[in-house]
């Protein structure tokens, strides 16, 4: 007997089948399918042969591939009973369940008092598949590792790209070939990891971000992940997401996966990436004022530090708010006695010597300047040296003479106590001053890993929007240490990287555009001598690529000459002209036939306006910049073409490149096949060009 099932969206299906009520398996993934096919038929289409040598059968590569079927690659289920022996479960089907886009399978192992189920469902508006599998047993078992639906990989795909990174150098692209054997990549910090984003991207026959098909992956957890991707012997590969093994750390009687989110595009890379994108902002971040345009965000961080001086931060905030700044956002240093970073971490009342009214003369000061404010905390961490710790050493997680981070521990979010204590002592703050914005900081890994430090941190966060729901959120962990779906479900901001260095931010930026918009994605133009790198940026350059994302400044203001400030002032009234759309368009990336220039495409939603960012980030190897293709355009309709920022232009640029000269009108056609003729530049300048659909 065989069983299908199959899961649709506008441009994907997901097939699954099942043989004698063996666990399912997935037997096509790609391209939409016509309504009428056959899957009993495609089923069958999909059986392999058998060659000399081998078993007389091959164990499915289900979507929890299984050790008691020989299974000859990675299993999706790793499980120990009370006594400590390993559980090697044989599912076989119990009930389903399908609804529309909804599909959810059970299958029980009675002999171990085992039920595994998957959950399959389309967001036909986004193209995205979510998946998620959960295990229940009838007595308390130790749960090692547990796959979400497990997923095969095109025998197509010449390579897959992840995500590595570091401080500063987040999101960095990485190439693989497939080759026999196993890619595994595993994050056992406790956090989403600036090294390990949870992502995979499969594309087809050396597909582009323009063009051919790709598959890609997102696990939307916060804790640490484990990521598989598996050529077995016989040519089939696998891909399988879950959290990190080992991280639960108690024997239970159910646990379940994080959601883990899927993709297929026939346009490009950038098909998935639109599809991760449109996902975020319609599915998974919730802000309290959909309405409001994105604010320009001014923080104070790089400008101070832990310096707090109230008449300085009154002129810091005059001077951001001529520049064109809607919220300043005070950051660390307020709070204890929190004069640096050794101590005071976890007391969260306003610091009397600072303060010594509080607040309240701060704040009234940035709304007469027009702007709303926002404030810093890092609530799961706590300094050895601190009034808490004195009180409550059994708070901190881990041991107490493990190596600390940042001069500091890390606080036991699982204990109720904790976690009332910090709610109590956040909302006093909340309560007591007009605040509408935190960035949340998490700035150290965990000493142990350990999956109910991050469910009780999204409790946590669960209960503080509940109770202050007009309040945004930043999710920052020394940057883009803690970035995904997870989070963003309760968070409504990414700190995207603690690099204010514009060529840095550039890469980043490109990196993380395969998952984040840009409306959540912060990104600020920093001091002229970069705190993290050391690089001297033009405003210009720095501006443009702030503008790039949702846009805020992060240096001195009384810093800039008067003609940064006049630079500085027009990039940001051009944003705020353009933001209304610009923050809810498909960022694609452009391919580069010049690797010298790093560009994307914003599209507006109507795809009747888009933005072209041209970043140059080295010398080109010939002598002019090579043509620069656009994408995703009406082939047959005009587009009126403007080089927003023509004078830029330097000097040593003497040639009649059209765009330095004055507008064209040119089919998409055209732009998508020849594409632009930039002018010659320096490196570490950013051109932006505008479209707008004439027919």
């Amino acid at each position: 007997m065989t069983q299908t099932w199959r899961i649709d969206t506008a441009e994907q299906t997901l097939v699954l089948a099942a043989r004698d009520a063996r666990l399912a398996q997935v037997v096509y993934w790609g391209p939409a399918l016509a309504a009428d096919t056959d899957l009993n038929m495609l089923a069958q289409a999909s059986a392999l042969d058998v060659a000399a040598g081998m078993l007389d059968d091959h164990p499915e590569l289900s979507i929890c591939p299984e050790a008691s079927q020989s299974f000859p690659g990675q299993v999706g289920l790793v499980v120990f009973d009370a006594t400590g022996a390993q559980i090697h479960p044989k599912f076989r089907y119990a009930c389903e369940d399908q609804d529309g886009a909804a599909l959810r399978l059970s299958y029980t192992d009675e002999t171990h008092g085992l039920t595994y189920t998957a959950t399959f469902e389309a967001c036909c508006d986004t193209n995205i598949i979510v998946a998620q599998a959960s295990l229940t047993a009838q007595t308390p078992v130790r749960l090692h590792w547990l796959a979400a639906p497990v997923m095969p990989a095109s025998q197509a795909a010449t390579h897959m790209i992840d995500y590595a990174g570091r401080w500063c150098g987040e999101f960095q692209e990485v190439k693989t070939s497939w080759t026999a054997g196993i890619r595994l990549r595993e994050n056992p910090t406790g956090r989403t990891g600036h090294e390990h984003f949870p992502a995979l991207v499969v594309p087809e026959l050396e597909g582009t971000y323009a063009r051919g098909g790709a598959h890609a992956f997102h696990y939307g957890w916060s804790g640490g992940h484990r990521m598989i991707a598996e050529e077995l012997p016989d040519g089939r590969r696998q891909v399988q997401f879950g959290a990190a093994t080992g991280i639960e750390k108690t024997a239970d009687t159910s646990f379940q996966t994080a959601p883990l989110y899927l993709t297929y595009s026939e346009k490009g890379i950038n098909g998935c990436a639109v599809a991760f994108q449109r996902h975020a902002r319609k599915h998974i971040v919730t802000f309290p004022d959909p309405d409001r345009p994105r604010p320009v965000h001014y923080n104070c961080w790089e400008a101070v530090y832990f310096d707090h001086n109230l008449p300085e931060l009154q002129e810091i905030a005059t001077r951001a708010a001529a520049l064109g700044a809607e919220r300043f956002v005070l950051d660390d240093g307020w709070f204890g006695t929190r004069d640096d970073d050794t101590r005071a971490l976890s007391e969260w009342t306003v610091d009397a010597r600072k303060y010594p009214d509080g607040l309240t003369p701060l704040i009234d000061h940035i709304h007469a300047q027009g702007m709303s404010f926002g404030i810093w905390f890092e609530p799961e961490m706590i300094n050895p040296v601190s009034t808490v710790y004195d009180a409550h050493p059994e708070w901190a997680l881990g041991d107490r003479d493990q190596i600390l981070g940042r001069n500091q521990m890390v606080l036991n979010m699982a204990l109720p106590e904790v976690r009332g204590f910090l709610f109590d002592r956040i909302a006093a703050i909340l309560r007591a001053y007009d605040v509408d914005y935190i960035k949340w900081d998490h700035n150290r890994v965990l000493p142990q890993p350990d999956a109910a430090q991050t469910r009780g941190t999204y409790q946590l966060l669960d209960q503080l929007r509940a109770e202050f729901p007009h309040v945004e959120i930043e999710s920052c962990a020394s940057g883009g240490g803690r970035i995904d779906f997870g989070i963003l479900q309760r968070t409504q901001r990414v700190w995207l990287s603690d690099s204010n260095d514009a060529l840095e931010r550039a890469r980043i930026q490109h990196g993380a555009s395969m998952f984040l918009p840009a409306s959540v994605t912060g990104s600020h133009v920093g001091p002229r001598h970069c705190h993290t790198s050391g690089r001297v940026h033009s405003m210009a350059f720095r501006g443009w690529i702030a503008a790039q994302r949702h846009m805020g400044f992060e240096m001195d203001p009384r810093e800039l000459t008067d003609e940064e400030a006049k630079t500085l002032t027009e990039i940001t009234v051009w944003w705020k002209a353009e933001r209304a759309w610009l923050m809810q368009a498909d960022i694609l990336r452009l391919d580069r036939l010049d690797p010298s220039i790093l560009a994307e495409m914003h599209l507006a939603q109507d795809a009747q306006t888009f933005v072209v960012f041209a970043n140059k980030i080295d010398s080109s190897k010939q002598i002019l910049p090579r043509p620069l293709r656009l994408t995703g355009l009406d082939a047959d309709a005009l587009y009126h073409i403007t080089l927003e920022n023509r004078d830029e232009q330097s000097h040593l640029s003497r040639g009649p490149a059209v765009l330095k000269l004055h507008d064209v009108t040119l089919s998409g056609q055209y732009l998508m096949h020849h594409g632009l003729n930039l002018p010659w530049s320096f490196p570490n300048q950013t051109w932006v060009i505008k479209g707008l659909r004439q027919s």
